[in-house]
């Protein structure tokens, strides 16, 4: 069936291309119907065409040269280097030789594109090879480059892939799509290990694979993949909607169990997933307590990755397609809408979001094609659930920063590498600049450095007001010349006996990593003040100071048990939450657009789930359903 319709739209194109286009190939990569030619300048030259073609069959289309047309490496690179301007800062150029694609790595790649995609036109008409731009960090970034080697030297294995997937999606739809349904696997009812199957009579799709990382067994820690209705051969697609490990922290265990299909998610999303999925493997193996996966399913994981931008429509199976809008929690998280058969049903996955601007990012999204079925998160759904406003936050915070610099102490922020942390730095680095608190070294201890980088990467993803800065003025407030990183143990002790400064150091929590130790340094010593700005579970280190205990016993540099007296300024600042409150939540299902038929609530406490739910139906008549993990619901 698949080639049938393969041959129906190799039909179509070859009609609609001037007689001059010479076609070699046209083939299915996954969602895509890639168009190999003999000369690519003639649909260079008309990228009308291209699209109208492409809107027409419905389909994503990339226009690629045949192999007997391309330029020797070399002389590609040397013409490059004449067509690029220098001020592109081009820091490395490789050739990707299954896709007939080269890749440019600029620090500048808007120069590499060109006004209106002058240049890189230019580059195909002369060389033959379709140029892929990827922008250098300004901060050098590990994870980032281990990705984009994995996915360059796995490019065989992820065309042959691509392929086989190409085949499935474009199949005639078998069944009638006269119902489609829900299954709960996990964080329905609680926050943690985020897991819903999504059931169509001809689709199977995984929305979300997380993990509950305070989950002291199994059964609490892993989502419900033992359900009757779950089977991994079955399984035709993966979405992921952001990086936290409450979403992405399980999905290498589907490589390990034998799944084979492609995963969805953002560019931003599949880097920083690599980074905390690495990570969390890491810490494991560390406390001795091993992961039942490993690196080598990460990097599995990463060959079968499909990304997508914002915005753009992608069949994911034969009567699925997906289209990814901004959510506003940290970079990259995408929610979900899905078309389900040819506009039989649609359904918004929200993800975790957060419904206001922040420094860092735009508001979540709440105009959408179409939505019958909403499922929406329900963190801080509960009616007291009420944070103070951005600038309260910011402003409560550089007070106590300003009181304890000015008493000669030293801030600790204890701090979630992803979101929070860069949030903070955007706010310190703008109060520095203007002169609104001293200018003392502000130290990124841990993962932060490693997760800016990536945050770097793609200014696309951030804020306007942060594009501008980036774009506009020249100015990137992440490459500060007052952040300093912080590499070993030695420096560390250098900041704990020097002068006043302001630390940034994971974990967020004071479960473990830099922050625990720079806690221990400084505790003692009543000029120092540490300050939350993040969510402390029950039970964790952090929750205990918070709380107030004044005697902590831990565990010392010798390997013993000492007790650390709490007497520096401990301060808890409300209101720089990723998650939208109680509020924001509200006034996302008044302002969603359509309005669905139904509101499914997830990811919140069993009363802040109910709370929420009883509020949205009173206020706007709206059916409001609240299953528990194991409960499958009928969407249509």
């Amino acid at each position: 069936m698949a080639s049938e319709s393969l041959e129906d739209i190799k039909k179509t194109i070859n009609e609609r291309l001037p007689e001059k286009v010479q076609v070699a190939k046209i083939e299915f990569e996954g969602p895509q119907v890639v168009i190999y030619t003999k000369n690519p300048e003639i649909i260079t030259d008309n990228g009308d065409l291209v699209r109208n073609l492409a809107k027409d069959l419905r389909k994503r289309m990339i226009i690629r040269s045949d192999k007997s047309v391309l330029m020797e490496p070399e002389k590609t690179i040397e013409t490059i280097n004449q067509i690029v301007p220098e001020d592109a800062h081009i820091t490395n150029v490789s050739f990707d030789d299954v896709t007939n694609e080269v890749i440019i790595e600029a620090q500048k790649p808007g120069l590499v594109i060109g006004k209106y995609g002058v240049t890189s036109r230019d580059i195909v008409r002369k060389t033959g090879w379709a140029p892929k731009i990827l922008r250098t960090p300004p901060i050098k970034s590990e994870i980032i480059g281990r990705v984009r080697n994995t996915i360059l030297s796995s490019s065989k294995e992820r065309k042959k892939n691509l392929t086989e997937l190409g085949s499935r999606i474009h199949q005639s739809v078998k069944y009638d799509n006269d119902w489609a349904r829900l299954t709960s696997m996990g964080g329905f009812k609680e926050v943690g290990r985020s897991c819903m199957l999504l059931q169509t009579p001809n689709s199977r799709v995984l929305l979300d694979c997380g993990v509950n990382v305070a989950g002291p067994d199994e059964k609490t820690a892993f989502p419900f993949l033992n359900v009757p209705e779950f089977s991994i051969q079955d399984l035709d697609a993966v979405i992921i909607s952001h990086a936290h490990l409450d979403h992405c922290g399980f999905l290498p265990y589907l490589y390990h169990y034998g799944y084979e299909g492609p995963v969805y998610c953002t560019t931003p999303t599949r880097d920083l997933m690599t980074l905390l999925q690495l990570d969390h493997i890491d810490i494991a193996h560390r406390e001795d307590n091993p992961l039942p996966f490993n690196v080598k399913h990460v990097q599995k994981e990463l060959k079968h990755s499909i990304t997508l931008d914002y915005g753009e429509v992608t069949d994911i199976t034969t009567d699925i397609k997906l289209t990814f809008h901004n959510a506003g929690h940290i970079l990259g998280s995408a929610m979900s809408h899905l078309h389900i058969g040819d506009g039989a049903h649609n359904m918004v996955y929200t993800g975790d979001f957060k419904y206001e601007r922040s420094r860092l990012l735009e508001p979540a999204t709440t105009r959408f094609p179409r939505s019958e079925s909403l499922v929406m998160e329900s963190t801080y759904g509960g009616h007291e659930d009420v944070q103070p406003s951005r600038n309260k936050a910011e402003k409560e915070l550089m007070k106590t920063i300003y009181q304890t610099l000015n008493r000669g102490g030293k801030v600790l922020v204890p701090v979630f590498a992803v979101g929070r942390a860069q949030e903070l730095m955007i706010v310190l680095e703008e109060y520095m600049r203007q002169g609104m608190i001293d200018e003392v070294p502000i130290y990124i201890d841990g993962m932060i450095w490693e997760a800016t980088a990536i945050h770097t990467a793609r200014p696309e993803y951030l804020s306007k007001d942060l594009r501008d800065q980036i774009f506009h003025m020249g100015r990137n407030p992440f490459v500060s010349d007052y952040f300093v990183k912080v590499q070993n143990i030695n420096e560390r002790k250098d900041i704990v006996e020097g002068d006043p400064c302001i630390i940034l150091s994971t974990s967020g929590m004071l479960t473990g990593g830099n922050s625990v130790q720079y806690f221990k340094w400084l505790s003692e010593d009543e000029r120092n003040a540490i300050v939350f700005v993040g969510y402390q579970s029950e039970g964790s280190l952090g929750r205990r100071i918070q709380k107030g205990m004044k005697e902590i016993p831990l565990e010392n540099d010798e390997g013993r048990t000492q007790v650390y007296n709490v007497r520096m300024q401990v301060k808890t600042v409300e209101g720089f939450s990723g998650h939208s409150n109680r509020r924001q939540l509200m006034e996302f299902a008044k302002r969603i657009h359509p309005r669905p038929d139904k509101i499914i609530m997830c990811h919140g406490d069993p009363y802040k789930t109910v709370d929420l739910a009883s509020s949205v139906h009173r206020s706007y008549k709206i059916e409001t359903k609240t299953p528990l993990n194991l409960e499958a619901t009928r969407l249509q």
